[in-house]
């Protein structure tokens, strides 16, 4: 599987980007999943369904299927930091890429998506696993880079940037096993 971390500040266009990379990538033939970091207690479930009341109940895991949808719901006792490569590895094997939200301090390679007016600083300066920058002003990226500047707004061409250079984001699991 080849990973990609699209990592950046509140409303710099992440979530928009990968909505926009997903179908661009499926059209090519490509399976992809998305692992995304959230700040808060979130919900998938819905009060009153068998599964909800299965962990209202104390249950720690709750894995529901048919046959077109898996959803395991797993409860923490206790606040559990899990690692983006543990995240990783709970993920199907036959998949193409994996495209993160978040984590933009991990140890993956990242695509920067930068916005001038969002007001935030970049990263890249500071990040060694930057591999590229999508902005929708490169004419107002802080510093010069020589690393590649994609349009933010393109994610036919971020698309196929990655699938070009899809080598530099082969992941194995096996070197995060622990």
């Amino acid at each position: 599987m080849k990973v990609i971390c699209i990592a950046g500040y509140s409303n710099a266009g992440k979530t928009r980007l990968i909505e926009q990379l997903i179908p661009a990538l499926k059209a090519r033939g490509l399976r992809v999943s998305v692992v995304k970091h959230a700040h808060h207690r979130f919900d998938i479930d819905q009060p009153g369904k068998d599964s909800y009341r299965h962990r209202q109940a104390g249950a720690f895991e709750v894995l529901v299927a048919s046959s077109h949808r898996l959803a395991l719901m797993r409860e923490f006792e206790r606040g559990a930091g899990l690692s983006v490569h543990q995240l990783l590895a709970e993920l199907h094997d036959g998949v193409d890429w994996v495209l993160v939200e978040g984590f933009r301090d991990s140890d993956l390679r990242k695509l920067e998506v930068w916005r001038a007016d969002a007001g935030q600083p970049a990263r890249y300066p500071d990040d060694d696993f930057v591999a590229a920058i999508a902005t929708d002003s490169p004419e107002r990226l802080p510093l010069a880079t020589p690393r590649p500047v994609l349009d933010l707004n393109d994610a036919q061409a971020v698309a196929d940037w990655l699938v070009t250079h899809g080598e530099r984001f082969d992941y194995d699991h096996r070197r995060h096993a622990g």
